[in-house]
């Protein structure tokens, strides 16, 4: 079995990398000055983001690997499990690290708004690419936080610490923003793949076996995580990947309601629903007619 490193607070990941522990919950790591290690599989219990200098290793997410380049951040929620895959062996660690524990944002407006930051939910081949503008800009962000670990603790520090952690975070949506557009060849197909994934569903007895088709089945087809599959559809299209799937329902439906010869029930289990009447108000909420309504006028 595949030996995990577990680190559930700041203080041990700290000592694990040789770097002075100023705050509890939170630290800016300098992974130069880490002790060489051999490739490992670490679980973190805590938030934390990887700024890559130089080349040190592939990263792998379960199946999906991603070549480690230089300007590259890597952004990995609690809970998660990220291993490093290096053939030359032992290995010196370079760039930067954020972490910071859930408890250090808890009641804080970025507390309440973390989950809207999803690329903590992508993949590492889904990561970031800096240009070197952003890149100082992300170096700019980590100075003021350890600025702010660096100076002593009063009634302004979590604050300003928490604030400044959100300002990087928000830099990086703009970041993904481009990221998405300059990768725009890349990702010129995905939107008419995601249709025709939805067509060959419905045509299979996969709806009656399976159910409704769900994002997250849909973005493990097409080799995605389901944050950035939800996330590159929306940028694409203006509406969500679910939006989608739901739209793909209905337009189905109203063609076999057409067909007298089965019951609303009967066409309810063949789209995927295990309750017809789940159906029937989606269809009300989507069409503003039930479906029998909408067999009688049409």
């Amino acid at each position: 079995m595949e030996k995990i490193i577990r680190f559930e607070n700041i203080s041990d990941y700290n000592a694990f990398n040789n770097a002075e522990t100023l705050h509890p919950l939170v630290s800016i790591i300098n992974l130069s000055n880490a002790a060489p290690r051999c490739p490992e599989s670490t679980y973190f219990g805590f938030y934390t983001v990887f700024l890559k200098d130089v080349k040190c290793g592939d990263l792998r997410y379960g199946k999906n690997t991603y070549d480690y380049q230089e300007g590259t951040l890597v952004f990995i929620a609690p809970g998660q499990v990220l291993t490093v895959e290096n053939s030359a062996g032992v290995y010196q660690p370079m760039g930067y690290a954020l972490v910071f524990h859930p408890d250090l944002i808890h009641g804080t407006m970025l507390g309440r708004h973390i989950q809207d930051y999803t690329f903590f939910g992508y993949q590492s081949n889904e990561a970031l690419h800096l240009s070197e503008r952003e890149r100082k800009i992300v170096l700019d962000c980590f100075s003021k936080i350890e600025y702010e670990l660096e100076h002593a603790i009063d009634k302004h520090s979590r604050n300003l610490i928490v604030a400044n952690i959100e300002l990087f975070l928000n830099y990086c949506l703009r970041f993904y923003d481009r990221q998405f557009i300059t990768r725009d060849k890349v990702h010129k197909g995905i939107v008419g793949s995601f249709e025709q994934l939805l067509n060959s569903y419905f045509h299979t007895d996969k709806p009656q076996e399976m159910g409704l088709p769900t994002v997250a089945y849909c973005a493990n087809e097409m080799n995605l995580s389901a944050n950035y599959f939800g996330d590159l559809i929306k940028k694409e299209t203006g509406k969500t990947a679910h939006e989608h799937i739901q739209a793909k329902v209905i337009d189905l439906a109203k063609e076999k309601i057409f067909d007298h010869s089965r019951s609303v029930s009967e066409i309810a289990y063949e789209l995927g629903f295990k309750y017809p009447q789940h159906f029937t108000r989606l269809f009300k909420q989507k069409v503003g007619q039930s479906p029998n309504e909408y067999r009688g006028l049409n």
